[in-house]
């Protein structure tokens, strides 16, 4: 069984960084998890932040139909439980009920380490969830690094482009490791 993370709705949020984080879970470096409430979320934002409805439902069918097995259920009975920000006490549910290893969350403040007593689940930023992976998975991580590149087509991406735009997107220290390497 693949390692199993969980995915806050900020981390899917951009399609760049869905992107990678999606393509590492498809070679087989861990398995994926979210919620419904985390994909309502996620269509919610999207389209208040002008996104068609059309594409938006594509990107969230394309995640489902990906990865079937990344959708938790039956975690509502927990959120009462969960002594988190009340705003992601649905995510601690759902990362706790789906066994997830690691919680991936930009907002790490909100869940503090008091709230995770008791359940074996670590809250990692995304940066640090990257790095781990390409320290654990060096080959894999860069080729789909290099495959990502190489897809973005119209406009023409450079690896250059590519990694200042990672950072950007709030992932600084991977960006520069895979400069580092790749570079």
């Amino acid at each position: 069984m693949r390692f199993p993370a969980f995915f806050d709705t900020n981390v899917l949020y951009g399609a760049l960084l869905n992107d990678l984080v999606l393509h590492l879970a498809d070679a087989g470096l861990y398995r994926p998890l979210w919620s419904s409430d985390v994909l309502a979320e996620l269509r919610r934002n999207l389209v208040n932040k002008g996104e068609s409805e059309a594409l938006v439902e594509k990107r969230v069918g394309t995640m489902a139909t990906y990865f079937p097995d990344a959708m938790v259920l039956g975690y509502a009975d927990l959120i009462p439980a969960m002594t988190n920000d009340p705003k992601d006490r649905h995510v601690l549910a759902a990362a706790i009920r789906g066994r997830a290893e690691v919680l991936v969350t930009f907002n790490i403040r909100d869940f503090p380490e008091s709230s995770l007593d008791g359940y074996d689940l670590e809250i990692v930023h995304p940066d640090a969830f990257l790095l781990d992976q390409l320290d654990l998975h060096p080959r894999p991580t860069r080729e789909v690094v290099e495959h990502l590149v190489a897809a973005y087509a119209r406009p023409e991406v450079t690896l250059h482009d590519y990694l200042l735009t990672l950072t950007r997107a709030g992932v600084p220290e991977f960006a520069s490791e895979l400069r580092r390497l790749l570079l």
